[in-house]
């Protein structure tokens, strides 16, 4: 992944806490981050244009770069999924007037009932801050619901 661009090897900082993916000769540790062709090949946009990474030591401009946002004006902090995968097709299906069940959302993404229900608790309600609601309807299986958009 990292011969592919996906992702690169950055400075550790062992005092916060960063997972070291391996450690060097002089025996500094180093960890790996997602690049944006890595963020962008699994259907996530890059919260920041230009992220510095761990221990870059540039001084700040005088002005912020065009595309930065000002003090007066905030940037978005929401990732948003590109249309077409899986992701969109987990947030599309729930948003039915009708809602969907774990089969019918597997049925549609080809995934295993657990992942499922991991995508829905991980990506819909912590990373996109989605309110997922689940009822037991008569007749068919617990469906889960988001609101309308």
């Amino acid at each position: 992944m990292i011969a592919k661009g996906f992702l690169q090897e950055v400075d550790a900082d062992m005092c916060k806490g960063e997972p070291v993916w391996r450690e060097t000769g002089d025996g500094h540790g180093v960890t790996l981050i997602a690049t944006d062709a890595g963020l962008a090949a699994i259907g996530i946009e890059p919260e920041d244009a230009n992220p510095a990474p761990t221990g870059a030591t540039d001084a700040p401009s005088e002005e912020p770069a065009p595309d930065t946002p000002t003090e007066t004006e905030s940037a978005p902090k929401t990732r948003t999924p590109r249309e077409g995968t899986k992701q969109a097709t987990l947030i599309a299906m729930p948003h039915a007037p009708d809602g969907a069940t774990i089969e019918e959302i597997m049925a549609a993404t080809g995934w295993q009932s657990h992942a499922v229900r991991g995508a829905m608790a991980g990506a819909l309600k912590k990373k996109l801050g989605l309110e997922v609601t689940s009822e037991k309807v008569e007749n068919r299986a617990r469906v889960y619901k988001l609101p309308a958009a």
